[in-house]
């Protein structure tokens, strides 16, 4: 009975194509997209870990005094060891209705020690525009920790000069995604290809009719869809779940050389070719001999300097990297070479050189 299982299962997996993809999964709608807000604002109730007397956190404070009417006589720069002037930053996704909450990210801006504690005073959060997105005000959730000794010792777990407020922030107006007036729905691909893009525009006219949809270049493909929000609500469901099999991505070796890490995809092929990897090594040993005068003699004791040189290099033979159709195999080969990351570097790039790596070689 289990193998009978085992024998559909492998049955319904062949059928299904191993590289469908869904087309919600390739990119996104022109338009939809999340927006950046930021905003200034002061954060109070700190246990002396904040900015002190810093000119522009009074300056600040002063302004937010200000705004209940309270005046700080002219001259008077109040010692603020218990608020910090902040940067908040947020992001507003797409649809975002006034009244919906957001989470937010605070992060000191001057020498304030820990937010720890804190109180954010209410700040408009703006966007791209200048224009007033959002507010926020709330209690900080500050997951670091410092602490600092008389004599200047000190210890600081995780960042306690940056916190969270969770749904910190109101939504006070709504973005404009113009999706249900605009001429053409767009869907714009994550990842440049024109073999996605016409196979994904072929989907849409194979549900929808042909004319539909159309490949305007690699990234994008332009839809068809009469005006108004329900309408296109509804194609556009049914387009983002449409399957499409993605094109292979280009051949591609990434190495990064500050750590060592290679990155190869499966697109990569690798043509015969004979390599050989050594290793020299260049040892000098450095000893001391005493050198004792015979007894009754007018001699000296001396200390006299040995030295070494010897060099040592790895015999190995040529090994013959045979042509590899599969990444697999173009690991097993590299691994036969038994070459440590950093040597592989140089080994991959002597292949690019040869000819031999049918790959573009990126090193970050």
């Amino acid at each position: 009975m289990i193998r009978f299982l085992m024998t559909c299962l492998a049955a319904i997996l062949a059928v299904q194509p191993a590289s469908a993809e869904r087309i919600k999964d390739l990119g996104a709608f022109q338009g939809i997209r999340t927006n950046q807000l930021t905003g200034y604002g002061i954060v109070v109730g700190l246990p002396g870990t904040g900015d002190d007397n810093l000119e522009y956190t009074v300056q600040s404070m002063k302004g937010v005094t200000a705004r209940f009417g309270l005046a700080l006589p002219p001259g008077v720069n109040p010692a603020l060891k218990n608020a910090a002037v902040v940067m908040i930053t947020a992001e507003l996704p797409p649809f975002a209705k006034p009244g919906q909450k957001l989470d937010i990210t605070v992060s000191s801006m001057g020498k304030a020690k820990s937010l720890r504690g804190g109180t954010l005073v209410m700040t408009p959060l703006m966007g791209a525009d200048g224009q007033i997105y959002a507010m926020a005000q709330g209690n900080l959730a500050v997951g670091g920790l410092g602490a600092e000794g008389q004599d200047g010792s000190k210890i600081v777990v995780n960042i306690p000069s940056s916190g969270r407020i969770p749904e910190g922030a109101t939504v006070e107006r709504a973005v404009e995604t113009g999706f249900a007036t605009a001429p053409n729905l767009v869907y714009n691909l994550a990842r440049a290809d024109f073999t996605t893009a016409q196979r994904v525009a072929d989907a849409i006219n194979g549900r929808f009719g042909f004319g539909t949809a159309r490949a305007v270049d690699a990234v994008s493909v332009a839809v068809k869809a009469r005006e108004g929000a329900d309408v296109r609500a509804q194609i556009m469901s049914e387009i983002e779940n449409l399957n499409v099999d993605a094109a292979e991505a280009p051949a591609k070796v990434i190495v990064n050389a500050r750590t060592g890490t290679v990155v190869i995809n499966s697109a990569v092929r690798v043509s015969p070719a004979a390599v050989t990897h050594g290793k020299l090594t260049v040892r000098i040993d450095e000893s001391q001999r005493v050198s004792q005068p015979m007894p009754f003699s007018q001699g000296q004791t001396t200390v006299e300097q040995k030295s070494g040189v010897g060099v040592e290099e790895e015999k190995r033979p040529m090994f013959l990297l045979e042509a590899g159709p599969r990444l697999a195999d173009v690991v097993k080969a590299v691994n036969a070479i038994g070459a440590s990351p950093a040597d592989l570097v140089a080994i991959l790039e002597a292949l690019k050189q040869a000819g031999a790596l049918k790959a573009e070689l990126i090193v970050l």
